[in-house]
């Protein structure tokens, strides 16, 4: 996998820098697969489907895919589980047009990790990392505190854009507090 620079103007909310995430930053920074790297840290990995839906993604993310404000994306969340703890939230876009194209067999993925099929191809190009502390108003820490006990602060997530052959995905990864017990 190569990995592309490219200025986004709408990255203004997530950061270029993990700066300030403590005890998350190793995981936030780590620019390889989180897959392989959780696999790595637990007996058994797993992946909850959470919700898989066709749906009009959050503008900023329309806007670093290029999709108009109104068009509808794939919207695939899952739960990445170490030892049947949820450590990870990960919620990706996937236009229409992407699906039709190289990217069509991920519409597919159940309870397989999307990450291993990005790793997995030598050419496919990703953006650089980006940060953000999500903060409880986030429609992404909302939908990732519904996997967690109430009382959970902040919490911490990355995304960036996978382009395979000109067609881009867009994956973000909130980090749950189970992450740090690994």
């Amino acid at each position: 996998m190569k990995t592309r620079v490219t200025h986004f103007p709408s990255r203004a909310v997530w950061l270029p820098k993990a700066a300030g995430s403590g005890p998350y930053h190793h995981w936030l920074v780590d620019a390889g697969s989180l897959t392989q790297r959780l696999r790595a840290c637990c007996c058994t990995f797993s992946v909850t489907s959470v919700n898989q839906r066709w749906a009009r993604p959050q503008s900023d993310e329309a806007t670093l895919l290029g999709l108009r404000p109104q068009q509808r994306a794939l919207l695939r969340e899952v739960c990445l589980n170490c030892d049947d703890q949820p450590v990870v939230f990960a919620h990706s876009v996937l236009p229409r047009a992407s699906l039709r194209g190289p990217w069509h067999g991920l519409a597919r993925l159940g309870a397989r990790p999307l990450g291993a099929a990005l790793f997995a191809n030598a050419e496919v190009v990703r953006t650089p990392l980006s940060y953000r502390r999500l903060q409880p108003r986030h429609t992404l820490y909302q939908r990732a505190a519904a996997l967690l006990q109430p009382g959970v602060g902040c919490l911490w997530a990355r995304r960036s854009v996978f382009t395979l052959r000109g067609s881009s995905i867009m994956v973000t990864e909130v980090f749950l507090p189970g992450v740090l017990a690994l």
